[in-house]
């Protein structure tokens, strides 16, 4: 197989540069293969995992990524992301507890959206209530 020039870049961190033989990236629209000789391009990243295979390596390479930017040009891939850790390098207890953590603040953010919707339900019925008895005292006086 053909060989293009690949180099993904962390905000914080070079995860690879090297030749490349076949990358997979997570795009907004779905995932995208790209082979030596690939249009020019650039696209969005999407949170989700880049596979790149090497010359040399039998097995793909999988490295967890953030939201970023794609651009490939004249056989040559730059994936820039605001995060990335190499699958082998993620400790999996520490990513299920933060997971966990991440669930448990979405659900509390979901009751603070619940308990605001209640509460502006609670003043408009309210209001509803007061603008009838206002109407109703009017109309008795007259």
């Amino acid at each position: 197989m053909k060989e293009f020039q690949i180099k993904i870049l962390a905000s914080d961190k070079l995860i690879y540069e090297g030749p490349c033989v076949s990358v997979t990236v997570p795009l907004s629209d779905g995932s995208m293969g790209i082979l030596a000789g690939h249009s020019n391009m650039i696209s969005a990243v999407k949170t989700g995992v880049i596979s790149y295979k090497t010359a040399q390596d039998a097995k793909s390479e999988k490295v967890a990524v953030s939201a970023g930017l794609l651009k490939v040009e004249n056989n040559e891939v730059l994936v820039l992301v605001d995060a990335a850790e190499k699958a082998e390098s993620i400790d999996i207890a520490r990513a299920m507890r933060a997971e966990e953590a991440a669930r448990a603040k979405l659900l509390n953010e979901q009751r603070k959206r619940e308990k605001m919707a209640a509460e502006a339900d609670l003043e408009r019925a309210i209001m509803r209530i007061k603008a009838s008895n206002m109407a109703n005292t009017l109309h008795h006086k007259n």
